[in-house]
């Protein structure tokens, strides 16, 4: 791989310019570098329960159990005055098991699905450094308020890197997504993740989670075969999550699954509080089941009062049979 990338932005930078940026090395050290994951940090002051030592990864390739509740603070940085957010974050090809039958070759962000869950509050200057690695062209297009220049609708071509800065406005959750056409194959191939924007005064301490909802279309027929939350079919089935009794738990819920026109989400033996798209202080209103189409996102708050097992997936049963199911393990803080 030669040391010299080429940036979007009309501009050809040397080696030396990248490695400022931490673009080039040796070799192929330079991509490698782009895909490490950025210190993250816990944001909630609740109690969170240890992930199972018995279950510390999965053998299929990637960690839903990490990525339940990893945030990406990326690196803060300032310069002339001012105080600047900074990620990484490199396009992929990696091939997982998505069953003992099914091998699928995932485009990726940062080498795992969802992409990194990256957090800011309202406010902050975000800089995001975008290296394509993944053997086609892609971009990162977010959902919130930015310059058209900064829209990530313009494909980044293979071996080639650029650069996206804007505000990050308004709080709630968004998203990421690749937006070289055909879009849907993209999306559908893993190139997505959730972007939280935290409000200025912030919120209530609770254990805070990701799922994010995806659909794979194995055999490219334009029908999905097998559905995830957070990249794995049935992970949370094999493996539930474990909760504490009495807990709030503050869900940031996203649908990414491509190909179905909406999806449903339910929990058992419970009803959860409703703050559209993540743009609200107050809840919208109580339920055990939402409707959502599309990228379309929203937090989800509730607590168990009783201990045991409760499942939650979507209320259509065929697309919860064929991967997107799970279970809350609520457990005593005793």
């Amino acid at each position: 791989m030669p040391n010299k990338f080429f940036l979007s932005k009309s501009k050809t930078w040397n080696r030396r310019q990248l490695l400022k940026w931490g673009l080039a090395s040796a070799g192929t050290a330079g991509a490698a570098a782009v895909g490490l994951h950025l210190a993250s940090r816990s944001h909630s002051a609740a109690r969170v329960p240890p992930i199972p030592p018995s279950d510390p990864s999965d053998e299929r390739g990637l960690q839903p159990m990490t990525v339940l509740r990893d945030f990406d603070y990326g690196t803060l940085k300032r310069e002339n005055g001012r105080n600047i957010r900074e990620f990484r974050i490199t396009a992929q090809n990696t091939t997982i098991q998505l069953n003992r039958a099914v091998v699928f070759n995932t485009w990726n962000f940062n080498n795992r699905i969802p992409g990194p869950t990256l957090r800011a509050k309202q406010g902050d200057f975000i800089r995001v450094v975008f290296l394509n690695q993944g053997g086609h062209s892609h971009s990162m297009h977010f959902h919130g308020i930015h310059p058209t220049e900064e829209d990530g609708v313009r494909p980044i071509r293979h071996g080639a890197a650029t650069v996206y800065e804007f505000e990050a406005k308004p709080y709630g959750i968004h998203l990421y997504h690749c937006h070289a056409e055909p879009v849907t194959r993209h999306i559908g191939k893993g190139l997505y993740g959730m972007f939280i924007i935290d409000p200025p005064q912030g919120r209530s301490p609770a254990d805070e989670m990701v799922l994010v909802m995806g659909g794979f279309d194995v055999d490219e027929d334009k029908h999905n075969e097998l559905y995830a939350f957070n990249g794995l079919p049935d992970y949370y089935h094999m493996h539930p999550i474990p909760v504490y009794q009495n807990q709030l738990i503050r869900l940031y819920l996203l649908n990414m699954i491509e190909l179905d026109p909406a999806v449903t989400f339910h929990i058992h033996a419970n009803f959860f509080k409703v703050y559209p798209t993540g743009m609200t202080l107050n809840p919208s209103h109580e339920s055990d089941v939402i409707t959502m189409g599309t990228a379309e996102r929203h937090i989800l708050e509730f607590a168990y009062p009783y201990t045991g097992k409760y499942m939650f997936h979507p209320h259509q049963d065929a697309i919860a049979e064929a991967g997107c199911m799970g279970y809350f393990d609520v457990i005593s803080q005793a």
